[in-house]
């Protein structure tokens, strides 16, 4: 770089510094465990990447994360010794590994996930209104200057629900069905009494919704409820993926989360009512193993349809 370029860009690179002193200070990402866990800071970005895609790959995790093949090769091997990670040979080729977190693995994650959200809520929270939106906002404009859309990984991240999801749920699930089918109000209502019970009567042991986000942006939701007349059985219900993100793995991620905490929490069975027009939904619930069990004309939200329950066993 010209010296007189570098003399120009002296008080920038001055801020520029102090903002990164400041910021690994706040995080505490400089000791040597992250958030007062086992993992180091690159230990845990690589346990993150493991955790959210949907078949991970060494070599893409290394590209996207700017990370030497070799060191990565290390960090995997301690997570295997460690019993964190399975991995085998991809069948095909024997050149490649297929990854995946085992039950101690994704406990870990979550351990460490849970840790890192309640960081993020204590700086944020601690925050007046204006000033944090004024963050954000600002947060976002740097990722928008320093990176692209093709540089930076846009994963699928699946977190609970927060005061505020419930009105956006009711709001997408109306607008998106009516634009997309001319579903009329009556569904809305049916969506706000679902999401309104689901609220008032949570059982956090047995229930749960998800919201998944990219890039800080919601982008969809499922819901998983105890059935109410049938013992160790639960329902799957509102499952819903954006538009504008389908085609991403989202829905997959959705249900397979969904399926996973069914499980973790004992039930035998899960359920669902879905309608024969939405072809894309039953792809996903195939792919999960779940099969068409009944099927019965009715006349809702202004159309006639038919409806349709699908059944996953589970044991």
């Amino acid at each position: 770089m010209p010296q007189t370029k570098r003399k120009f860009l002296a008080n920038d690179v001055a801020v520029f510094r102090r903002f990164n002193r400041m910021y690994t200070r706040l995080l505490g990402t400089l000791n040597e465990r992250l958030l007062g866990s086992g993992f180091s800071l690159a230990e845990a970005r690589v346990l993150y990447e493991l955790a959210h895609r949907e078949a991970p790959k060494a070599a893409e995790i290394a590209t996207d994360l700017g990370m030497d093949a070799g060191y990565l090769s290390r960090i995997l091997a301690k997570f295997h010794r460690d019993r964190l990670l399975w991995r085998r040979a991809a069948a095909g080729d024997g050149r490649l590994q297929e990854l995946a977190l085992t039950k101690p693995g994704k406990k870990a994650f979550e351990k460490l996930n849970a840790r890192s959200e309640e960081q993020a809520h204590n700086v944020l929270g601690n925050l007046a209104p204006t000033s944090r939106a004024k963050l954000i906002a600002g947060l976002r404009e740097v990722e928008g200057v320093l990176g692209t859309v093709d540089e930076l990984p846009r994963s699928v991240v699946l977190r609970p629900h927060r005061v505020g999801d419930m009105g956006w749920v009711v709001h997408r699930e109306g607008v998106g069905y009516a634009e997309q089918y001319g579903w009329d109000e009556s569904f809305e209502a049916l969506v706000a009494k679902i999401v309104s019970e689901f609220v008032m009567n949570l059982d956090p042991k047995r229930e749960h919704c998800w919201i998944a986000e990219i890039d800080g942006q919601s982008v969809g939701h499922i819901f998983l409820v105890k059935h109410p007349d049938r013992p160790n059985t639960a329902k799957l219900r509102l499952l819903f993926v954006e538009p504008s993100a389908r085609g991403r793995g989202v829905g997959d991620a959705l249900v397979r989360e969904c399926l996973r905490f069914a499980r973790t929490a004992g039930y035998e069975t899960v359920v669902l009512w879905t309608q024969s027009i939405l072809g894309a939904a039953h792809k996903l619930y195939e792919r999960a193993g779940f099969r068409l069990v009944k099927e019965d004309a009715h006349h809702s939200f202004g159309h006639d349809l038919m409806g349709q329950e699908w059944e996953l066993k589970l044991r």
